[in-house]
Order: C-alpha cells, then sequence, then structure tokens
C-alpha cells in the first residue's frame, strides 16, 4: 500500500472521506494542515493573519518534504493548495475529489458546524473571490491527479468505497 493524497478544493469533504477510508481499511490518515497548525502551535487562519499565505506555503513545503521521508501506507489530507507540491507524486497516489463549487458552499452550508467551518477557512471569507480561486484551481487539481472522484451528491462512506475500488484497480 502506497500513499494516498487527497486533494481539492477546501470545504469539498477532504477529512470526511478520510475518515471513511480509515474505518473500512488498513490505512493511516494524517492531515496536512493538522500538522502545520501542531507544529506552529496556533490554526491556520491565525497563520495567515500573522505570517501571510507566503509563511503559510513554506510550512506547507516543509510538511510535504517530510512526507516524502517518512510516511507510508497513508492516506494524506490536505489542504487546498497544497496540490502545488512538486514532491505531489513521489508522495503518493493523487486522488482529486472534485464537485462544482456551489455544491461545495452549499454542503458547507448545511453542515450542523457551518459557522465553525467557514471561520477555520480565511480564503472563504469573500465567497466572489473564493469562486474565482476556484476556477483557477479546477484545471491544476485535474492535471496532477491520478484518480478523480465526483464527490456531489455523494455520502462520504460511498466516495471513500470508490477511492478504495480505484486506488486498487490504479496500482
Amino acid at each position: 500500500m502506497k500513499n494516498i493524497i487527497l486533494i481539492g478544493f477546501m470545504g469539498v469533504g477532504k477529512g470526511s472521506v478520510a475518515r471513511e477510508v480509515i474505518k473500512i481499511s488498513e490505512y493511516l490518515s494524517l492531515d496536512t494542515d493538522d500538522l502545520i497548525e501542531s507544529m506552529e502551535n496556533r490554526t491556520i487562519k491565525k497563520i495567515f493573519e500573522e505570517e501571510g499565505e507566503a509563511y503559510f506555503r513554506a510550512l506547507e513545503k516543509k510538511v510535504a518534504m517530510w512526507l516524502q521521508a517518512s510516511v507510508t501506507n497513508t492516506l494524506i489530507s490536505t489542504g487546498g493548495g497544497f496540490y502545488r507540491q512538486e514532491n505531489l507524486k513521489e508522495i503518493g497516489t493523487v486522488v482529486f475529489l472534485d464537485s462544482p463549487f456551489d455544491k461545495i458552499i452549499k454542503r458547507i452550508k448545511n453542515h450542523p458546524n457551518a459557522e465553525k467551518k467557514l471561520k477555520k477557512r480565511p480564503l472563504l471569507n469573500n465567497l466572489k473571490k473564493a469562486k474565482e480561486l476556484y476556477n483557477e484551481r479546477l484545471p491544476q487539481y485535474t492535471a496532477v491527479a491520478d484518480i478523480i472522484i465526483d464527490v456531489t451528491d455523494k455520502s462520504a462512506l460511498e466516495c471513500a468505497k470508490e477511492l478504495l475500488l480505484k486506488v486498487k484497480q490504479d496500482a
């Protein structure tokens, strides 16, 4: 089993799918944003506010290098911009969780912790800018993905099962 890297726009459900994958497989799970928050002992939002995006992206690079050198047999959920890491393919199989922007926003807003989820994602404060970012990233996500899974209107468990099946076929 090699690593699986989940990429996709913020709020698409990477964490939810990851939790289901680990329930039904032998994979362990890591989240790059959680690793960064642990390294810095502060939230992603605080890092962005206090240091800016460039500093945060440098932390992502540090995490990417560590993942490549030290992690195997793990499902890795990533932040929305982590897909830009140059060593992504060396870390593992890249799986893009895809859904239209409006469905992602609807998914977040319908979540029981919607307010907390929106607060956690500073780049979603301005939906017009967020949609532009989504449109910019969509072809980039597709270009780096080994596997694409449309998560629209599917449960996290359905997506997890499809992911594991496609990763097995891709191996």
